[in-house]
């Protein structure tokens, strides 16, 4: 019988108490005491964004198949439970057990986006670990990171014991068994941290040491112990159908994306230059069409979901789309379940297809340009021209939809404010396209156009990681330099305009390619109380601004400043396959506005076939 962790007082006194209960549907059950290793996986973020993360889905499969091993869950708890906890001295605990996270073997921790890094120390905090590495024992779970953001973990170095560089489904296993060995014969955690550096894809950061020139670049980067990599190579996996849940946990309460998701492909062969995951994800990997159909009928009959969605960096580059969106269509119209067909290229087919599977009525079509003139688009590689942008609006409108939104970013190397215009006068070109396409008797209303722009940050392992990026007040120029040009238009009625914050965004710049100094930043932040900072309403600039005064550290050292093809990243220690030499041809194609093919085209020699025998076969 499980002992919750929390009374029912306690429950009824925050908002939605089915984050903190369990026992959701398809949850693993295992007896704790009779396991060798407990691994608490984490996201630090509320538990409906955590609960909608494919990867945790995966990895908690994968590790719950290891007869020795229960993995369990736990997620950032929202303000009002983290008061709670504090002011009662309750330990953060995990759902599966209600058991407090300390008590683990392991805390696995994903970072996915740069401003949930003052969540990690909250969840650290609450589960009385101790924040920083250097302070924790022999009792102290392993701490270590995965996703995206390892990518440069530098910044959270101080606060990790391992980094996990890659995909979760290759190296864990001996990981764990080594853990297990070294439990058996008393292991200091130090010596199994210097055996665990020794494993493929593991990163100690204790275990390096770095040195700063005058000018606060970085003079060297080095292992302080023998027999260790200097390189940590990102690990791939080969085999795509060794592990997928054919039972996701399902919650009792609306998460962000409720519905089944299959994976049908990994990595993208399109070469976006501002796009870390189309480079970090090379090669591309394609799962087999009989897999997919078996397991979407496995993942309806187990959840129970009304909707199942493909993912995939580009899914209408998948090989058979065709036949298992069909098969689909068949499948789920026949189980009353709907399909969401996200990163589709719109085209005769994905019309046809999304005719059939969305009520044109409420549904809107999204197109992403990512920049306003054909020359930015060449610039950042997106192998979109104007025509096919206003081809495929104009079928859309003529198939029925009358709701477009429109994806751009801001702040691109290179970018001038005639660029930015393009981007209103393109929205007022697809608004015209609909007007002329569709006669006054069909229309349904007034088209609808909503353009968003992001901001430009530079990220680790793309061609842009050695540009600089636009200041905030930039960025608050050229949102309202676009505000006003969208007002300007003919068609400004059916134009509406949304953008981001650029203090956050700035933000999430210096952490993308800071180095360790970065952690006090984030340390100073969160002990001014600073946590949920990717949500509007906790974001405090004030705050964040002063924990860089404290630090002394100054944000346009690592945002607004190019960077020398010969100057020493805080990342270079890392192999991705794709080579430096490949991201510097790209960095300066951009600058001539050279569009390269994408990987079915040509190959482009990125290095990343060195994954796959034989190289790849996109």
């Amino acid at each position: 019988m499980i002992q919750p962790a929390l009374s029912k007082k306690i429950l009824m006194s925050v908002e939605k108490p089915a984050r903190y209960i369990g026992n959701e549907i398809n949850m693993v059950k295992k007896d704790p005491d009779n396991i060798d290793i407990r691994f608490c996986m984490c996201f630090p973020d509320v538990y409906e964004i955590g609960m909608s993360h494919l990867g945790i889905q995966i990895l908690y499969d994968m590790f719950n198949k290891r007869e020795d091993t229960y993995c369990e869950r736990v997620y950032s708890p929202w303000p009002d439970m983290d008061a709670v906890l504090r002011q009662e001295n309750i330990p953060l605990f995990a759902l599966e057990s209600q058991q407090p996270v300390k008590d683990f073997d392991f805390l696995g921790i994903t970072l996915q986006y740069e401003m949930c890094y003052t969540n990690v120390l909250q969840i650290l905090e609450l589960s009385q670990i101790p924040i920083f590495e250097k302070d924790r024992n022999d009792d102290s779970p392993i701490v270590i990171g995965g996703g995206p953001c390892t990518y440069n973990p530098e910044p959270l170095a101080d606060f990790f014991d391992i980094f996990y560089i890659g995909e979760g489904e290759t190296s864990y296993a001996e990981l764990l068994d080594l853990y297990k060995k070294h439990r058996a014969n008393n292991y200091s955690r130090k010596e199994f941290l210097k055996e665990a550096a020794k494993i493929e894809g593991l990163y100690v950061p204790a275990l390096y040491d770095v040195t700063y020139n005058d000018d606060n670049t970085i003079s060297s980067f080095e292992p302080n112990v023998s027999d260790i990599p200097t390189k940590i190579v990102k690990q791939v996996a080969t085999d795509l159908e060794e592990y997928y849940p054919q039972k996701p946990v399902v919650p009792y309460i609306k998460v962000t994306q409720d519905r089944s998701v299959l994976e049908i492909m990994r990595g993208c062969i399109r070469g976006c230059r501002f796009c870390q995951a189309g480079m970090i994800y090379r090669p591309l990997r394609q799962r087999n069409l009989d897999y997919l159909k078996n397991m979407a009928t496995k993942m309806i009959e187990s959840t129970g979901h009304e909707e199942i969605s493909l993912s995939s960096l580009s899914s209408s580059d998948y090989n058979c789309l065709k036949e298992l969106v069909y098969y689909l269509i068949d499948e789920c119209t026949e189980r009353k379940v709907n399909i969401s067909l996200p990163s589709l290229r719109i085209d005769a087919f994905s019309l046809d297809v999304m005719g059939k599977v969305q009520d044109i009525r409420k549904s809107s079509l999204t197109f992403a340009p990512e920049a306003g003139s054909q020359r930015m688009r060449d610039v950042i590689n997106k192998g979109l021209t104007r025509d096919v942008i206003l081809k495929g609006a104009t079928d859309a409108f003529q198939s029925g939809w009358n709701r477009v939104k429109l994806y751009f970013m801001m702040g691109l190397p290179t970018e001038t404010y005639e660029d930015i215009e393009e981007i209103a006068i393109l929205a007022n070109d697809i608004a015209a396209a609909y007007y002329e396409a569709v006669p006054k008797e069909n229309r349904k209303g007034r088209v609808d156009i909503v353009v968003s722009t992001s901001l430009f940050v530079p990220k680790p392992f793309t061609p842009f990681q050695w540009c600089s990026m636009n200041i905030a007040e930039e960025f608050t120029d050229k949102r309202k330099f676009l505000t006003k040009k969208v007002s300007e238009q003919l068609n400004q009625r059916s134009i509406k305009y949304n953008c981001h914050d650029s203090v956050v965004s700035v933000i999430e710049g210096v952490f993308a390619r800071g180095d360790r100094r970065c952690g006090q930043v984030i340390y100073n932040a969160y002990k001014k109380g600073c946590i949920f900072d990717s949500w509007t309403e906790y974001f405090d600039s004030k705050k964040w601004e002063e924990a860089f005064a404290e630090a002394g550290i100054d944000p346009l050292f690592y945002t607004n400043r190019e960077r020398d093809y010969d100057e020493i990243l805080p990342w270079d220690f890392i192999d991705i396959g794709v080579t430096r030499e490949f991201l510097m041809k790209e960095h300066k194609r951009s600058k001539e506005a050279i569009v390269t093919p994408n990987c079915r085209m040509q190959c482009s020699g990125c290095g990343a076939a060195k994954y796959l025998e034989g190289g790849c076969n996109p």
